[in-house]
């Protein structure tokens, strides 16, 4: 009779609920108060880590919206920490911007033409933990397929904040803050594809 160990499914569980051990974690689900204290760590570190890739950024010319990597984050931090921390996340970075902190793209914080972008983030990021949640990033296709959504998500909040804040065209608009973007992306998304997979294949041999 065999006695190899099954590999565990982990079905409804994000990365985040491995952290900072399976059985740790399952100890911490019991434990209320822990487990509290954790989420409020990671919704504060993905916040910090969206804020920090922000300023990745390189200015796009003809467009008011730079390339950065806070997109790329906030899609990571909400697969990562599933809808509920992740929205909290990027509302708690969007929330903290507003009210001075300096963490938005160039460093800067404030409403801008681009704010657009930062409230598609804070959906994209909730529904990309939603799916993940589910198991849609635990191969390279559902993963890719993930990113897709998410980033459709911020370009259909961004880009008509963006005309409407400017004063573009719908036409002006696409161009100047879709267009630009998606190679950009599309190296963004292999990234993912590459990195949420084997962050899996590495949970479940734990």
């Amino acid at each position: 009779m065999s006695t190899a160990a099954a590999t565990p499914s982990r079905t409804g569980q994000v990365l985040a609920d491995l952290l900072p051990s399976p059985k740790l974690s399952a100890a911490l689900e019991q434990g209320g108060a822990p487990t509290r204290v954790r989420d409020a760590a990671l919704v504060l570190g993905g916040a910090a880590l969206t804020g920090l890739a922000a300023q990745i950024s390189v200015p796009v010319p003809g467009s008011p919206v730079p390339v950065t990597g806070q997109t790329f984050a906030a899609l990571l931090v909400g697969t990562s920490l599933g809808a509920g921390r992740g929205f909290l996340a990027l509302a708690l970075y969007a929330v903290a911007g507003i009210a001075g902190v300096p963490w938005f793209a160039q460093g800067t914080s404030g409403v801008a033409p681009s704010f657009g972008y930062i409230l598609g983030m804070i959906l994209a990021s909730t529904v990309v933990g939603a799916l993940a949640r589910r198991g849609a990033d635990r191969s390279v296709l559902r993963t890719a397929g993930t990113m897709l959504v998410g980033e459709a998500i911020i370009y259909a909040v961004g880009v008509p904040y963006l005309a409407l804040a400017t004063g573009m065209s719908a036409t002006a608009a696409i161009a100047a803050g879709l267009t630009p973007f998606l190679i950009g992306d599309a190296v963004k998304a292999a990234l993912a594809m590459g990195a949420l997979p084997t962050a899996w294949k590495f949970a479940n041999k734990r």
